[in-house]
């Protein structure tokens, strides 16, 4: 199927709730309180490199993460495509996980998929770990945090070079060290 056909048709199941980058189920719009910088987290005055994060429970990450970050980063759901306030973001820097700031990709690597999610074509050394998910009755590979295991997205082979990767990552996952993505 010629490309552009596919990222239609993709973008069409995405917006029925059924697109490659879905998890378990769609969560709503962001909004102005998701935070997307690392210094508007719940992050700011901890010490991330000394947590046990591993070790948090459901009711910790419920009460320290927005409720749309609880649903996807922690119970495995997709944001709505092109709501996330990284999908678009250009610019230096790193992306972070917003669960436990790991850092997780560099800016250079971020490309538009078109698709609606962000979208790179290679992760930072060890900050990623793969998981088979046969949800929605097909094989993906997802991808969680090697840190503290939340759900990022999931990885496809239609990428671009050097690597031919797709890291299709929810926006809501993801935390700039910089200032704010532009509205």
């Amino acid at each position: 199927m010629p490309r552009p056909l596919l990222l239609r048709l993709l973008l069409l199941l995405s917006l029925l709730g059924l697109g490659a980058c879905l998890g378990g189920s769609v969560a709503g719009v962001a909004g102005a309180a998701e935070p997307t910088t690392l210094a508007a987290s719940h992050l700011a005055k901890m010490d991330v490199d000394k947590e046990d994060w591993k070790a948090k429970t459901h009711d910790w990450w419920a009460a320290h993460l927005t409720p749309l970050q609880v649903q996807v980063c922690r119970d495995a759901g997709t944001e709505r495509p092109f709501t996330g306030a990284h999908n678009a973001h250009k610019g230096p820097g790193t992306f972070l996980c917003s669960s436990c700031g790991l850092a997780l990709f560099d800016a250079q690597t971020k490309f538009d998929s078109g698709t609606g999610w962000p979208s790179f074509f290679d992760a930072l050394p060890g900050a990623i770990k793969s998981v088979s998910d046969t949800s929605l009755g097909m094989t993906r590979v997802e991808v969680r945090c090697s840190r503290c295991d939340a759900h990022l997205g999931h990885v496809f082979d239609d990428g671009p070079k050097p690597t031919g990767l797709r890291y299709c990552i929810n926006s809501v996952c993801l935390l700039t060290a910089g200032p704010p993505p532009p509205k």
